[in-house]
């Protein structure tokens, strides 16, 4: 395909839901200096692509603006790169993230960038297939940095808030790897999915801090929110300290949040090598074709998945 020929690309004209969301046709972009150009063979959805893109207030603080592409996560093969690109090649195999614009055929993003300022790209390794590596950039980058602020390992009981959200079974896994018992909120039709995981699973709502302290008499000694604030109010409750509560979507003044582009360097490579080696399971929910794009974002906004929801490209 020439640099003159359309791809496809999912893009808003106007912020809003699902509603809004429309497959155009784009010019296909080249790679620039430093620059590779991904054929995109899968993209994972997680809630900020749809919470950022809701409105033009809240796409202003993400630095997005109209014409405006959609989805975050991505996976596919290089089938270009721009001078002074030595690090990869034509025909290798990458998943990363450029912010809101990774539903399309084509994704070109900045080598030494980042998922926010030009995207970013890394090798997938032997035996992940591209939709589950297209589901690993913010869910694994936001959980490491997640349990990064807990510095779970042995000896601790996690109490995990939305274990069964998209950063709830990376957060939940690698607790466990680290040696740590989790015990992970969700609603009664998540508690096989969650057990699965290696999580004992508790009903999230009222009476949460009673069936916790049921579940672990000794005591909780940290806790991951990856759905609001209540499980973390309820940390408080169950006398976990503020420094071993963080969140992701909630703010309580004395917690340190969660946020993916603070996860350690490497953090996101370790986590793909372990779904390689079979450590670490990605549950795929879903998985869509572009054309289905607003179908999807409904059942991924619902947030009652158990796992990830794809589109294939």
């Amino acid at each position: 395909m020439s640099g003159k020929e359309a791809s496809r690309a999912v893009q808003f004209e106007a912020f809003g839901g699902p509603e809004a969301l429309r497959v155009r046709e784009a010019p296909v972009p080249q790679a620039g200096p430093g620059q590779l150009r991904v054929r995109v063979a899968a993209a994972g959805l997680n809630p900020m692509d749809w919470f950022m893109t809701s409105d033009a207030e809240t796409a202003a603080r993400f630095g997005l603006s109209l014409p405006c592409g959609f989805g975050t996560d991505y996976a596919g093969t290089v089938d270009q790169i721009g001078d002074g690109v030595t690090e990869f090649a034509v025909g290798d195999r990458v998943f990363g993230g450029a912010l809101s614009r990774a539903v399309a055929d084509y994704v070109v993003v900045d080598v030494a960038g980042t998922i926010a300022v030009g995207g970013d790209a890394h090798r997938t390794p032997d035996g992940v297939d591209d939709r589950t590596a297209g589901a690993l950039a913010i869910a694994g980058c936001t959980a490491a940095a997640a349990l990064a602020v807990v510095n779970a390992g042995p000896g601790d009981t996690v109490l995990v808030g939305g274990a069964g959200g998209g950063v709830g079974v990376f957060a939940v896994q690698l607790a466990r790897l680290a040696g740590a018992r989790v015990i992970g909120t969700g609603s009664a039709s998540s508690a096989d999915a969650l057990r699965a995981l290696g999580a004992e699973p508790v009903a999230y709502g009222d009476g949460l801090v009673d069936r916790v302290r049921a579940l672990a008499p000794a005591g909780v000694t940290a806790t991951m929110d990856l759905h609001g604030a209540e499980t973390a109010r309820a940390a408080r409750e169950l006398g976990v300290p503020d420094e071993r509560i963080t969140t992701i979507a909630g703010q309580i003044d004395g917690i340190t949040p969660a946020n993916g582009a603070n996860a350690a360097p490497g953090a996101i490579e370790e986590i793909a090598e372990l779904v390689a080696a079979g450590r670490l399971r990605v549950p795929i929910a879903a998985s869509f074709p572009v054309e289905e794009i607003r179908a999807a974002v409904e059942l991924q906004s619902g947030r009652h998945v158990h796992g990830k929801v794809v589109i294939d490209l």
